[in-house]
């Protein structure tokens, strides 16, 4: 691809990626109440989903999962699931300072990987912001696998410098947190907000 069409694409992807969505909101949200542990995998797994999707617009498959009808519902409901399941451990979280706090358990990297690919795969978003940006850069029916690779490798770079900006922000800002009564309001604060995610991602 051209150096231009390669940096269009890197200014657009990184001011999408920096505009908060689900996927931001469940970063933030655990990384204030777990810490930056896991976050990488968790961030692999966004960056994954958005390669498929860049895969699927660019091979014409988009149309193909708007006519998936139930079983894209399926994705979209795990996806939404999952942030449920997220706001529901945040509001029933001891209200313990973080400093006070045991090491979490641990989550496996495998599912954490998992949960953020599920995440940008039950987002239809995802795809329409790809359909909408791909034919102004290219002629889709030239596209190679070389082109293909690189906006694959901005993908990663851009969506992983983004978003651990974004839990580096956030677990700065857990770090001044030293109360029980803060504590528990953030995580209820916190909770809502991935229970809203989830409510907006089921419904799309």
């Amino acid at each position: 691809m051209e150096p231009a069409s390669l940096a269009l694409f890197a200014a657009v992807l990184t001011l999408g990626a920096a505009s908060p969505g689900p996927a931001v909101v469940a970063l933030v949200a655990r990384t204030l109440a777990r810490g930056r542990a896991g976050s990488f995998a968790f961030i692999l797994g966004l960056a994954t989903g958005d390669i498929a999707w860049l895969a699927a617009a660019a091979l014409g498959l988009a149309a193909l999962a708007a006519a998936l009808g139930s079983l894209f519902v399926i994705v979209r409901l795990a996806g939404a699931g999952y942030l449920a399941y997220m706001a529901y451990r945040l509001w029933t979280a001891p209200a313990a300072a973080p400093e006070a706090t045991a090491p979490p358990a641990r989550q496996s990297a495998f599912g954490l990987y998992g949960a953020g690919l599920a995440l940008t795969l039950s987002n239809p978003k995802t795809m329409a912001f790809y359909l909408a940006l791909l034919p102004t850069l290219m002629d889709l029916d030239t596209l190679s696998m070389v082109g293909f690779g690189e906006m694959s490798g901005i993908i990663l770079v851009v969506l992983t410098l983004v978003f651990a900006a974004y839990v580096q922000l956030a677990d700065r800002a857990r770090r001044f947190i030293a109360s029980r009564r803060a504590m528990r309001a953030l995580n209820r604060v916190c909770g809502v907000a991935l229970a809203g995610a989830a409510v907006s991602v089921a419904t799309k």
